[in-house]
C-alpha cells in the first residue's frame, strides 16, 4: 500500500474544505520555495511556487487515498482545477524521480517519513510577465485593493502559516500591519 502525502504552504493548511486528509497537517514538511506572487480572481495575493523565493518549511498531511490518481483528483477538486489543466497545475513526485526545483529536499524528507509519493498545488506567479513580481509591484497591487478584495487579501496573508517566512512578508507586515493571526 502506498503512503502518499499532500504538501502545502498556504490556504490548504487552514482551509482544506472537502479535501480528505488521512492525518492532521504536520509542520515539518519539505522545504518549499514560495512567495506571495499570484493574484487570484477574488483579489487575494496567494503563496505560490517561485524559483527565486527563499525556502520555508512546508506542511504535509497523509492522503487517505492509496493511489496517486485519486490523490491528484481530490486535490484538483479542492483547488477548482479542471481536468484539462491538472497535469500542469498539480505537481506529483515519487521516489527515484528528480526533486522538483522548488522542493530540493523532497527525496530525503520523504525517505525520513516513509512517503512513497507526494502531490501539491503547482501554481506559479501570474503578474503580467509570469515572473515573480518585485516587492514594489506587490505592495502597489495590495495598495490598490479596496472593499472585499482588500479584506480577502488581508485574510489570506494573515492566515498564511507563520513559519512560511517569505522575502516579501516582512515588507507586507510593515506596510499594512498584516501580521499572522494565529501561531502555527
Amino acid at each position: 500500500m502506498e503512503r502518499l502525502a499532500y504538501i502545502a504552504w498556504g490556504s490548504l493548511v487552514w482551509d482544506p474544505r472537502a479535501l480528505p486528509l488521512g492525518s492532521p497537517w504536520s509542520s515539518d514538511g519539505p522545504r518549499v520555495c514560495v512567495e506571495f506572487a499570484r493574484k487570484s480572481e477574488n483579489g487575494r495575493l496567494t503563496l505560490v511556487l517561485a524559483g527565486d523565493a527563499q525556502p520555508s518549511t512546508g506542511f504535509w498531511a497523509l492522503c487517505p487515498q492509496d493511489a496517486m490518481a485519486q490523490a491528484i483528483e481530490a486535490l484538483a477538486l479542492r483547488e477548482g482545477i479542471p481536468p484539462s489543466a491538472r497535469a500542469r497545475r498539480i505537481g506529483q513526485w515519487r521516489p527515484g524521480q528528480e526533486d522538483p526545483p522548488h522542493m530540493s529536499d523532497l527525496s530525503p524528507w520523504a525517505a525520513r517519513h516513509g512517503i512513497t509519493g507526494a502531490v501539491w498545488t503547482d501554481l506559479r506567479p501570474n503578474f503580467d510577465d509570469g515572473q515573480t513580481p518585485g516587492i514594489d509591484r506587490v505592495l502597489h497591487y495590495l495598495r490598490g485593493l479596496t472593499g472585499e478584495k482588500r479584506a480577502l487579501a488581508e485574510e489570506y496573508i494573515r492566515k498564511a502559516p507563520r513559519q512560511v517566512r517569505t522575502r516579501y512578508r516582512p515588507d507586507i507586515e510593515a506596510e499594512f500591519g498584516w501580521t499572522p493571526l494565529a501561531p502555527s
